[in-house]
C-alpha cells in the first residue's frame, strides 16, 4: 500500500446511505457511482507548517559574484583591511560550518583563527551572516537593528579613549544623553546602556603614531527608519568629538 493510502472501512449503516442519495441527488449520478466516490481515499491535507512553506518563493542561488552587494562592502574594501575578499571568506567559514554558530562565536573564532582587529572581526561576521540570509542590512540576527558608524582620529589610542570615557568629557559632545556605562575595557572598548534601552559599544583601535579609530555600534533598535536617525545622530556626535580633540586637552 502506497504512504497516501489509507484502509477504507466500507460503512453499512443508514447515514452513509443517506450521505449515498444526498450525492446523487446533487450530481445525478447512479448508486454505484455516488457510492464509489465517496468510497475513494482523500489524500491527506499537508500541515500548516508544510503549507505556508509550499506558498514561498524557492530560494535564489548566491553566488560569488552576489556576494559583496549582499555584504554591503565592496571585495577591494574587504580585502584591503583583512587580507581577503568576501568569497574567500565564505569558503573559510563555511568550511568551519560557522553558518550554524552564534554571532559572537563567529567573531570570536575569526579573531582567533586570523588575528583580524576587532572591528574588522565584526564586519566580516555581519557580512557572512548577510550572505547566507540569517539577516538583512542593518538587522540582527534576533530579528532587532543596529547603526554603525566609524572615524579615524589624529590622536593617540588612549586620548580617544578618554574622551569617551571621561564623563565629563564625554558630556560635551553627547549633549544631554543620560546614559549608562555597563563595562569598559581601557582603551579597547566602553559598552553602554542608552536611555531607550538601546544598546551602544564603541571599539577603539590603534592606527599607527598618533591615529586611532572609534567605532560605535547602536544595538537593539526597533526598525531602519531608527537607524538611519541614529547614524545621523552618531555622525554629528563624532564631529563634535572631532573638534574637542583638536583642543589643546581633551
Amino acid at each position: 500500500m502506497r504512504p497516501d493510502q489509507r484502509t477504507v472501512t466500507i460503512p453499512t449503516n443508514k447515514d452513509f446511505k443517506r450521505l449515498v442519495r444526498r450525492r446523487m441527488h446533487k450530481t445525478g449520478e447512479a448508486y454505484t457511482t455516488a457510492r464509489a466516490h465517496l468510497l475513494k481515499p482523500r489524500p491527506s491535507r499537508p500541515a500548516p507548517a508544510a503549507r505556508a512553506a509550499s506558498a514561498l518563493p524557492e530560494p535564489v542561488a548566491v553566488t560569488a559574484a552576489d556576494y559583496a552587494r549582499r555584504a554591503g562592502m565592496s571585495d577591494a574594501a574587504i580585502k584591503a583591511k583583512t587580507g581577503c575578499t568576501w568569497e574567500l571568506w565564505v569558503k573559510a567559514l563555511d568550511y568551519a560550518k560557522a553558518e550554524t554558530w552564534p554571532h559572537r562565536d563567529i567573531t570570536e573564532y575569526i579573531s582567533r583563527k586570523f588575528k583580524v582587529d576587532d572591528w574588522w572581526c565584526q564586519t566580516v561576521a555581519v557580512g557572512y551572516e548577510r550572505i547566507k540570509g540569517l539577516r538583512a542590512i542593518g538587522q540582527r540576527r534576533d530579528g532587532t537593528y543596529e547603526a554603525t558608524k566609524s572615524r579615524t582620529f589624529p590622536v593617540s589610542v588612549s586620548r580617544l579613549y578618554r574622551a569617551c570615557h571621561d564623563s565629563k568629557t564625554r558630556a560635551r559632545w553627547l549633549l544631554g544623553v543620560e546614559l549608562a556605562v555597563r563595562a569598559a575595557t581601557r582603551n579597547k572598548s566602553i559598552r553602554i546602556s542608552w536611555p531607550d534601552r538601546s544598546s551602544v559599544e564603541v571599539l577603539f583601535t590603534a592606527k599607527g603614531t598618533g591615529k586611532s579609530q572609534l567605532a560605535i555600534q547602536h544595538r537593539k533598535l526597533p526598525d531602519r527608519a531608527t537607524v538611519t536617525r541614529m547614524k545621523e545622530f552618531w555622525s554629528e556626535r563624532l564631529g563634535d568629538l572631532s573638534g574637542i580633540l583638536s583642543e589643546k586637552r581633551a
